[in-house]
């Protein structure tokens, strides 16, 4: 049987692109610590295109979408640094009906949960751009991209 996929697309692609992936990393809460992590990655010439942190006593988790995964992940390895990464679902905002409330609705008539959201530093159509950690990533992009939103892809967001 013949597949009708070009067989340089991966398996977790979506018809439009590679999923977004976000890599979550925990630093010592200490001064300095995010500075030497960004540093890093812009050493490597990775742009940080979004971040989110939260704050405890002794640790910071620091989740961020990095301009190129598959080398920020091989550095995180080579220096020894641990992560994960996650699929999030990127989705571009506008002032029509593809507002923050349209969104979350659309969401919430699937029954998609969200475990997480932050905004992005990058604008690529110069409209807002919001991350989604949802319970069903594929499910949710359907949804979001059903109801008129572009879902954005790695494709989208690296330079």
């Amino acid at each position: 049987m013949i597949s009708s996929k070009p067989k340089t697309q991966p398996e977790t692609s979506t018809p439009a692109g590679t999923p977004v992936r976000q890599l979550s990393v925990f630093l010592h809460n200490r001064v300095g610590a995010l500075m030497s992590l960004v540093k890093l990655l812009t050493e490597h010439r990775i742009e940080v295109l979004g971040l989110s942190l939260q704050d405890t006593t002794e640790l910071a988790l620091v989740r961020l979408i990095p301009s190129d995964p598959e080398t920020t992940e091989m550095l995180f390895i080579e220096k020894g640094i641990p992560h994960v990464v996650f699929p999030v679902t990127v989705v571009e905002l506008r002032e029509t009906e593809h507002s923050l409330p349209h969104a979350l609705s659309a969401l919430l008539s699937a029954e998609i949960n969200i475990d997480f959201t932050y905004a992005l530093f990058v604008r690529p159509a110069q409209h807002p751009v919001f991350v989604l950690h949802l319970d069903s990533p594929e499910v949710g992009a359907e949804v979001l991209t059903a109801s008129g939103f572009k879902v954005l892809t790695q494709e989208d967001l690296s330079r």
